[in-house]
């Protein structure tokens, strides 16, 4: 197997689903015809029995075999985000050293969309779909806020002793009211929301 295919079938294991344009840009964006040269590889790889799609969806949506999640659930396009949420820090430059999709903390109480370190800092991201309502963000938070009182974030495996808590960063189009101590949120509707914000505040 080349290794693009394999990297392919790696990168649909990690975010579950990814449309034929994602992963056009992910894996092809350097050449001239990117989607004429991913749809070449995604039919040689569903035709070989290496990963599944949604035909039904335009463009087509794949995921890897067996499928981790309902190729017609409702999850499809939460997680569609979390992916396209991974191509705008690789469009926006700095270094990812690693991203975990749905990681389990404290015995699944802390559940992020994505633990990600870019730039050189560790984030938690949120990524949100719909407009939640007060109850259930302060809900969240207090259990981020429990994690960051306790000092068990500082036994995960990519902390080092002198690492703060990692930031928070809730991507939506609305903004929450959040009262935490400790740590700090960050909200924006996308990538280069928050680097206008963080560039404003910085005079850059």
């Amino acid at each position: 197997m080349k290794k693009r295919d394999r990297a392919i079938i790696e990168t649909l294991e990690l975010f579950r689903a990814m449309s034929r344009d994602q992963i056009a840009e992910l894996f092809y964006g350097n050449l001239k015809s990117p989607t004429t040269n991913a749809n070449f590889a995604l039919k040689r790889l569903r035709d070989r029995g290496y990963i599944e799609a949604n035909t039904e969806r335009q463009p087509y949506v794949y995921f890897p075999k067996p499928a981790r999640i309902k190729q017609d659930g409702q999850k499809v396009d939460h997680f569609l985000k979390i992916a396209d949420f991974y191509l705008q820090l690789k469009r926006a430059g700095g270094a990812i050293k690693f991203i975990h999709v749905e990681p389990q903390y404290i015995d699944g109480k802390i559940r992020p969309d994505i633990c990600v370190m870019w730039q050189g800092s560790v984030f938690f991201v949120e990524i949100q779909n719909s407009h939640y309502t007060h109850k259930v963000m302060a809900e969240k938070f207090r259990r981020y806020q429990a994690f960051y009182d306790s000092g068990e974030w500082r036994g995960l495996p990519f902390q080092t002793k002198s690492a703060p808590f990692p930031f928070v960063w809730v991507v939506a189009d609305h903004k929450y009211k959040i009262d935490v101590k400790g740590f700090r949120v960050f909200q924006s509707k996308d990538v280069a929301d928050l680097l206008r914000q963080v560039g404003a505040k910085t005079g850059a």
